[in-house]
């Protein structure tokens, strides 16, 4: 615990001291104290800073509402025994398997607008090719899409495992009292498996927030041309690798570290409430 508490501790100090200065070249050239004012400067970039925001915002909840959707009905059906039911079930893991980046890669070759098979198949049906990725209004939903491909299957992981610890007698006994199926879905078993709801939405919701891989390996620096999938991370890992503004970089970390506990708080509330 030492141990761990001590990888989580010294960063957090560090990231806290370089937002105070005005670290910028090198994080070891001499900086001054300056408080407060590149938080200041953040919050006041309406160019670049808000705008990324927004696009976290919009990736996180779009992906995570996709998610959730998808992942509740494929649990649903995977959630009664059927034959072929294992193969059915590693073959909706199989995205999990890959790396973020590699799968990044792979969809850029998929969605090239020259090359990718996504617009020959949109040859197939007479529409011409499309800047999936590369248009400035096209690439974030593109990459929402993504991130849905690869992290769909967590979610069905969470839901299933919390549809099996169920037990069976709330079901029959609604179903002998003349519920439908949705019925017994949404007053019986959806309530019971609340909590677990509310787990896979923490634990999506903040990778979905913390998203740079599949971004950069896509897009690269800057979030593209027109900066359309620039989010947090992207504009932060650009401050400190590309521009070697360590002090704002390090300001922009601590505000997205501050709206990632912020959430978590709201969400781990929630789940107490869904408990009692």
């Amino acid at each position: 615990m030492i141990f761990v508490g001590l990888l989580i501790i010294f960063p957090l100090v560090w990231t806290i001291y370089l937002s105070l200065t005005d670290a910028h070249g090198s994080v070891r050239a001499p900086s001054d104290f300056i408080g407060l004012k590149n938080y200041l400067t953040v919050l006041s970039d309406t160019d670049r800073f808000w705008p990324a925001a927004g696009r976290t915002a919009y990736f996180t909840f779009s992906a995570l509402a996709v998610e959730m959707v998808l992942g509740m009905i494929i649990a649903l059906l995977l959630w009664r025994p059927f034959r072929g039911e294992k193969w059915v079930r590693v073959a909706i893991l199989l995205p999990l398997v890959a790396t973020p980046v590699a799968v990044g890669m792979m969809w850029r070759l998929i969605f090239d607008p020259n090359i990718g098979f996504a617009n020959q198949m949109l040859g197939w049906v007479g529409i011409p090719p499309q800047p999936l990725l590369s248009g400035q209004y096209t690439a974030l939903p593109t990459t929402i899409f993504m991130d849905i491909w690869q992290w769909t299957p967590m979610v069905v992981l969470i839901l299933l495992a919390g549809l099996t610890s169920l037990s069976d007698e709330p079901d029959e006994a609604a179903r002998v009292d003349g519920a439908n199926a949705r019925q017994r879905f949404f007053y019986v078993t959806l309530p019971l498996i609340m909590p677990t709801v509310i787990v896979a939405i923490l634990l999506r919701s903040i990778d979905a927030l913390k998203t740079f891989d599949t971004l950069y390996a896509t897009k690269g620096k800057g979030g593209g041309s027109f900066h359309e999938v620039e989010t947090l991370n992207v504009y932060a890992y650009g401050l400190s690798f590309d521009y070697n503004e360590y002090g704002v970089a390090s300001a922009v970390l601590m505000i997205f570290f501050l709206i990632i506990i912020a959430f978590m708080w709201i969400l781990t509330r929630r789940r107490k409430g869904a408990k009692q």
